[in-house]
This record gives structure tokens, sequence and C-alpha cells, in this order.
């Protein structure tokens, strides 16, 4: 890419903004130029804005400190300053869908991590290795909304990285039945533990919207495209529970599969090792070189060890085997803020860009 796409951050200044922040250090297609958040950010250098808040692991990039915060409200003024921007705001979804598509009305396309367009219908819900044709229906949108570049595209929830994509890798087995239950970290509610005291030693057995997420959106995931909008799958059936667990990165998710054709142990691994899509394809800067690692240990995969697995853009899977009452179980694991937030999303703008659907203004 001869010169980088300008890049503006909506919700810079909370945990997903600021591991936009922190991915997007040195990308080479994308550089941030652009930070917005609430009004009572506004006006602020970002190191102001955020001061003792900052929750990566890494420093805050040198590039963003001095960055002057804009007001997220200020639509037309973010907008002309940026080619594309990625949405983090924390709004109620009515707040978010209005904020969103005004954005894409500036013919502003917008990535967003964020679940209020989640079932739109001619809005992309997209894991790019599973679903890219997704993006297809952006053409519809753009009429909808009556621009020429302008668009919003949506990754997934969190909650269902760690197993979906093996449905996906899977397909041919034609999976039926899914029992499943997720152990989220704390950082999925933009906590740390500092923030948090109460998670310290203690599981909480209810994550508000979790599940009905976690059940449905591998479905849309897995749907098609038709008449200008996304149709969801009518299988795998899935149920779901979904526990807060005192860990600071890292979903897992205990599965129990049915399968229409059982296959066997070495077939599904097979399929999960030798799976992958369009970023591995198209070497994207942030594709992970192998997407889904099956991993043989009988005490893996494990947070601490494995959360970071591809820059934390990868999925682990273990512990495989035959079930009494179901066709097999598995353990899975992603890292809920890089591949299961903004390192999903990044991905999903390099996806877009490589397609041709985000370009310089």
């Amino acid at each position: 890419m001869d010169q980088k796409l300008r890049v503006g951050i909506l919700g810079a200044t909370g945990m997903v903004g600021q591991r936009f922040i922190s991915l997007l250090e040195n990308h080479p297609w994308f550089e941030v130029v652009t930070l917005a958040a609430s009004p009572r950010s506004a006006g602020k250098t970002y190191e102001e804005a955020v001061g003792d808040r900052w929750k990566m692991d890494t420093p805050m990039p040198e590039a963003v400190k001095k960055i002057v915060v804009h007001n997220v409200n200020e639509v037309e003024e973010v907008a002309k300053t940026v080619d594309f921007v990625f949405s983090a705001v924390d709004m109620s979804k009515d707040e978010i869908r209005a904020i969103e598509e005004a954005y894409a009305k500036t013919e502003t396309p917008v990535v967003s991590n964020n679940s209020a367009h989640r079932w739109t219908p001619d809005v992309p819900m997209v894991i790019p290795e599973v679903n890219p044709e997704h993006f297809a229906v952006i053409e519809d949108q753009k009429k909808r909304l009556g621009t020429t570049r302008g668009f919003i595209a949506v990754k997934p929830n969190c909650s269902i990285q760690s197993y979906a994509p093996c449905l996906a890798a899977w397909k041919e087995f034609g999976p039926k039945e899914l029992v499943v239950t997720t152990y989220q970290a704390i950082s999925g509610a933009g906590k740390t533990f500092k923030d948090w005291p109460e998670m310290v030693e203690n599981i909480i057995p209810f994550i508000g919207g979790e599940e009905e997420k976690s059940e449905q959106e591998p479905l849309r995931v897995l749907g098609r495209v038709e008449n200008g909008q996304i149709v969801k799958a009518d299988s795998p059936k899935i149920t779901c529970q979904c526990v807060r667990v005192p860990v600071l990165n890292g979903h897992t998710a205990a599965v129990f599969i049915n399968f229409e054709k059982k296959p066997t142990k070495e077939q599904l691994i097979e399929k999960l090792e030798s799976f992958k899509g369009f970023p591995q394809e198209a070497e994207l800067p942030s594709a992970p070189k192998q997407f889904i690692r099956y991993m043989t240990e009988d005490n893996r995969p494990q947070v601490k060890l494995d959360v970071d697995y591809e820059n934390g853009m990868g999925i682990s899977i273990g512990r495989l085997r035959e079930d009494s009452l179901y066709d097999y179980k598995f353990i899975g694991l992603s890292h809920n803020t890089v591949r299961g937030a903004a390192g999903g999303a990044v991905l999903c703008a390099e996806t877009l860009t490589a397609k041709g659907f985000i370009t310089k203004k």
C-alpha cells in the first residue's frame, strides 16, 4: 500500500478503544490520526483523557499521547479527517445504531466492535476466515443509506470465537446440536481486577445478554446472503450458559457436539488444523498463519499458557474426545479483546481493504 489509510477510533478512551490503539501501532496499512470519545474527554489530549485508566500491558504509544480528543457526537468534524473509523463507543444500543449510521452517511466506512447492528439485516457480521462473502450485502446497505462508499460492518461477540470457527471447519460432517458453557474473562466487561475486586476468587453465573448472543450469533455467521440481507442458518441448535470467571483475558468454552455424520477424531483434528480462509490466503497483516491449532496435552489449552497464540488472533482447541451422551466434547480458548474484539475488527478492516470496500477518500 503506497499510502496508509487514515483511521479514526470512536470510543477511544475505553478498554476496546485502547486495544485498537495498541494493535494499530506501526500497522503497515492503517494510521491512527483521529481519536473521539464522550464530550467529557473532548478537548483534552489522549494522555490527559485516559489519565490513570490505561489498561493495556504495553505502554501507551507515543504517537497518540498528544492527539487532541474529538467529541464523538461531532460527526462531520471527525469524518472529514479520516478514511474510515473503528467504533467502540459506550452508549445505548439505539444511540450506537444512530451514530454509526450517521458516520456511514458521511461516506465514512464504520467497522464496529459493538453489538447494536449485529442483527441489522444488511449489515455483515463477519469472522473473516469463515464468512467474508457476507460483505457482499454492503452494496445493498449502501442503497438503503444513500451512500457511495459509507457503510457499517461488524464482528461477532467475543464469546463465540472459541467454538464457532470449529463449526465452519467441520461443516461437511453436519454439526447439528451443541451444548456450550463459556468461562469468560473480566476484560470482556471492560474491567481489570483493580476495577472489579469482587471478581477475585469469585465466579458469577450470569452475564447479561450473553447467552442469547452465544446461541444465535453463530447461526448468523454460518448463514447466507439472500435478497440483499443475511439469512441465518437453521442449524446447529445451540444452548449455552455463560459464566464470568476470575481471569483477565481469555474466554474458554466447554462444548458437547452431535453431528449428522459422525466423523473420526482424526478427521476432526485434521479439519481444524488445515482450516484457513481469505486472511491466510491474502496474507493480511493481522492474520494468524494457522487460525486453529489442536493441542494434544490433557491439560491444554490454558489461559496463562495459550491465550496469546498467534498474537491473540489464533484459536486453541484441546481435549477432543468421544462422549457418552453426545458424539464428542472439546475445550476451546480465544483471546476475547484481541480476536474477540479489536483484533477481529482490525482483521475485518484489512479484509474490506483487500477486497476494495475501504479506500482513500
